[in-house]
């Protein structure tokens, strides 16, 4: 029996106690939007940082001005040229509101049968305990069955991710030392499907703007104003229909400047994952593709931009009808980034789109919300092809390379401020409800997740052996 599988045996044996540690962690309501659960968020920090010392790591609680951040380290010898890793998780969760549909209380986690098999009941069992814990527990039975760790290990945990990271980025920079390895790993995502693991190596970015056009200094009667009186909604309707052309394509100057094709071996591998598009447009009451022509559904979601009208209000939307000319009209608009695509440029350019369509009497003002860059991962790299290979080695179906249609901001942070790579390997499934009542984790998901990061440190390790 190989060392890989000994460790691995060593898991199966020790998945009672992996729960029992893992049930520890859930019921303590590290909830980090609200300030009466402060106290609980280090009550969690405390716990990991104990935690991560039985297995060997000097670890320690970092408070912040906000809520703490746990740092572990296996240690900080010059001469081990082992392959150096950061495991970032979250140890805080969202709020549990409306307490009344949990069909048992959230902090009181529990195994309940399932027709898909057992699950783990609780607020966080998903988003991140669970997940953050099943590297941990590989990492324990390393330490168990061998004495050590099979590369330099970097624990990164964060309490403020569910509430906006306040305090990440300052954090990050005044420790970006300390926490610089050769590769990051994260647990913040998940799979294709049950049988089929993923490696996240695409993220869109994001800009998005509340636009409002002002027109008349008050709203005026349409009978007495109407036709001679310009009316807001009309230009902000023309500005938001004039984003796309009729293939689907972002009319913006340059928009599409940065935004690389998808090469045919990740293509092929995304057109094996099977998706049905009439299915998946089918379960949510539609039924033709509206994005890119000639763009498949996958491609859209994880590698082409978009441009996103989510709200419009102006004017009278009451019960019957008030006939007014509105004095101004709103809409938020976002745009989902990809590849190069600077959001500063993207910024500009709509905002030049929106000016170039203005009448006279018209002005437009602009209210930003923060900006990303997508984050694209190295592929190339070897570790990426290890790491696929390893969760093969453990799944039913090959681990695929795949995108994300939304963002994980850490990542995004731990590429400008560290200068590294991340591996996004999730073992969470779509039906988790994570921030819904009854969040749950796949107990199958938990075990073979641990499984999974046992060899995929094997195979990361290897690299240097």
């Amino acid at each position: 029996m190989t060392q890989t599988h000994q460790v691995l045996a060593h898991v199966d044996e020790t998945i009672d106690e992996a729960v029992a540690r893992l049930f520890e962690l859930l019921s303590i309501q590290s909830i980090s939007t609200d300030s009466a659960f402060a106290s609980e968020c280090v009550r969690a920090a405390d716990w990991l940082a104990r935690d991560l010392g039985t297995i060997g790591l000097v670890a320690s609680r970092r408070d912040t001005t906000g809520h703490p951040m746990v740092v572990g380290h296996t240690s900080n010898d010059s001469t081990d040229t082992r392959p150096h890793l950061l495991f970032y998780g979250h140890y805080d969760v969202q709020p549990v509101d409306p307490l009344e549909l949990w069909n048992r209380p959230p902090f009181e986690p529990a195994i309940e049968e399932t027709s898909a098999g057992p699950v783990i009941r609780a607020r966080g069992a998903a988003d991140d305990k669970g997940q953050l814990m099943t590297f941990v527990e590989a990492c324990r039975a390393w330490q168990a069955v061998t004495g050590s760790l099979p590369a330099k290990i970097t624990m990164f945990f964060e309490g403020e991710e569910e509430s906006g990271s306040p305090s990440l980025i300052p954090f990050m920079k005044t420790h970006a030392d300390e926490l610089k390895a050769d590769l990051a790993l994260v647990c913040d995502t998940g799979m294709w499907d049950t049988d089929t693991p993923v490696i996240s190596t695409r993220l869109r970015g994001m800009f998005a703007e509340q636009i409002t056009i002002h027109g008349p200094s008050l709203d005026l009667h349409s009978g007495m104003y109407g036709g001679p009186a310009i009316n807001p909604i009309r230009v902000l309707s023309r500005v938001l229909a004039d984003l796309h052309d009729e293939t689907g394509r972002i009319t913006l100057d340059g928009f599409y400047d940065g935004v690389s094709e998808i090469s045919d071996a990740v293509l092929d591998q995304w057109r094996g994952l099977g998706l049905n598009e009439q299915e998946w447009l089918d379960a949510v009451g539609l039924s033709t593709p509206a994005g890119e022509s000639g763009r498949s559904v996958l491609e859209q979601i994880w590698s082409r931009p978009t441009a996103e009208v989510n709200g419009i209000s102006g004017g009278y939307a009451g019960e019957g009808f008030k006939t007014v000319l509105p004095s101004k009209a709103t809409a938020k608009v976002s745009f989902r980034l990809v590849g190069d695509q600077d959001p500063e440029h993207v910024k500009r350019a709509w905002r030049a789109h929106v000016e170039a369509r203005l009448p006279q009497d018209c002005t437009a003002e602009f209210l930003t919300k923060d900006g990303s860059s997508a984050t694209v991962m190295e592929t190339t790299r070897t570790e990426f092809e290890s790491a696929r290979v390893a969760l093969t080695e453990e799944w039913p179906n090959p681990a695929v390379f795949a995108g994300c249609g939304g963002s994980i901001p850490v990542v995004g942070h731990i590429k400008d401020l560290l200068g590294m790579d991340s591996l996004l390997i999730g073992f969470g499934l779509d039906d988790d409800a994570i921030h819904s009542p009854n969040e749950k984790y796949s107990m199958r998901s938990f075990h073979k997740g641990i499984r999974s990061w046992v060899r995929v440190l094997a195979a990361l390790s290897e690299r240097r052996a």
